[in-house]
């Protein structure tokens, strides 16, 4: 089986951690402050500040801006629920704009529709690894006072315009799962050049701690290990090579699939995307001869692993179907349409070139 995900753990990782674990010294500590460091350098950004997971990164970002109930966020209805589910942890009320058809990516043309007077912040997801359409996102922000959120959970080193992506809003939030452009196991980042924010996220991870066993804030226990920090500093040397090699990847597909009614990624220009996921859309009335769901099934049958993000927009999920929202106040027909009809192919950095070739084939000799 080909599969549609594989993290790369080489000896250098198992090294480091072996080291962390010879000093016993596991919890939050040196390497988390040079993974921070090395991190915040590569984006181009003042602070970074790892905390146990990406979900933890939007919500005290969140938190750190004071966003509080009765606010409302706009996010995208097509990403992983992790971007919604930090609004709500808030107290505050997701409201959800549709995306762009050909990037997925959340449409600014849909977000001025759904800006109001209680809109305090929009959370943008750089999805799949291709950026969202940032100079648009950032007018909106700034003719309606709104703070700008990057959700880069799946864009470790995409760049938008030659500028690495973290570093646009007042907060990047990423995530170091075990199947993201680079791992930690588990984990997350806020990446901000705002010293007050860097500072209120710092509390909040840990017990809203000032100084040893004094605490100023209401915190958590959102901290960052020495063990992941320490796969994580190794992985981030790597990961321009392992973006490259996701890009070529996505290059071979891009000019050797045939198969009619099958849409490709779409790359605009000025963006450095990627390739988290490579998603394409099946178009039935384009002349592709099968459904999605039956062109997942074959593929599987040929030992091909592929996956889809998403089958459900968030708006449609049932959590959210019972606080009450619909496709009709919701507004997504896009995300909806979408949801019926993508699906992930491998693009690993871990793939041979006779497995694209075997991908390929198999693609290409559906009937």
């Amino acid at each position: 089986m080909i599969p549609i995900a594989k993290p790369i753990i080489g000896n250098d990782e198992i090294q480091a951690v072996a080291e962390v674990l010879k000093s016993r010294m596991l919890t939050q500590g040196k390497m988390v402050e040079e993974f921070e460091n090395a991190f915040a350098e590569y984006v181009g950004v003042k602070n970074a500040v790892a905390v146990a997971n990406g979900t933890i990164s939007l919500d005290i970002a969140l938190k750190s801006l004071g966003i509080k109930q009765g606010d409302e966020i706009i996010v995208p209805s097509f990403t992983f629920i992790s971007t919604a589910n930090a609004v709500l942890f808030q107290g505050a009320k997701p409201v959800f704009a549709d995306v762009d058809k050909r990037t997925f990516n959340i449409n600014p043309n849909d977000v001025l529709e759904k800006v109001s007077d209680r809109t305090k912040a929009i959370i943008a997801v750089h999805l799949f690894g291709h950026p969202f359409d940032v100079k648009e996102i950032q007018e909106i922000c700034e003719d309606y006072n709104l703070y700008l959120i990057e959700d880069c959970a799946q864009a470790h080193g995409a760049e938008y315009k030659g500028k690495k992506v973290g570093g646009f809003g007042v907060a990047g939030c990423f995530s170091f799962y075990a199947t993201k452009n680079m791992t930690t196991g588990e984990g997350g980042l806020i990446t901000t050049d705002s010293e007050k924010i860097a500072k209120v996220c710092r509390l909040l991870r840990n017990h809203g701690e000032s100084q040893k066993y004094y605490h100023t804030i209401l915190g958590y226990n959102y901290r960052m290990t020495d063990i992941q920090a320490a796969i994580g500093v190794v992985q981030l040397k790597n990961l321009d090579a392992f973006n490259e090699k996701r890009i070529n990847n996505a290059e071979y597909l891009d000019q050797h699939i045939k198969a009619h009614g099958l849409e490709l990624p779409h790359r605009k220009n000025g963006v450095k995307h990627v390739y988290h996921q490579y998603a394409v859309t099946i178009e039935e009335e384009k002349g592709f001869p099968t459904s999605r769901d039956d062109f997942l099934e074959y593929l599987k049958n040929k030992g091909i692993g592929c996956a889809i993000h998403y089958p459900l927009p968030i708006h449609k999920q049932p959590l959210y179907q019972q606080l009450g929202y619909t496709e009709e106040n919701a507004k997504c027909p896009v995300a909806t349409a979408l949801s019926g009809k993508i699906l992930s192919l491998p693009v690993h950095p871990a793939l041979a070139e006779k497995d694209l070739m075997y991908i390929i084939e198999m693609i290409n000799n559906i009937r």
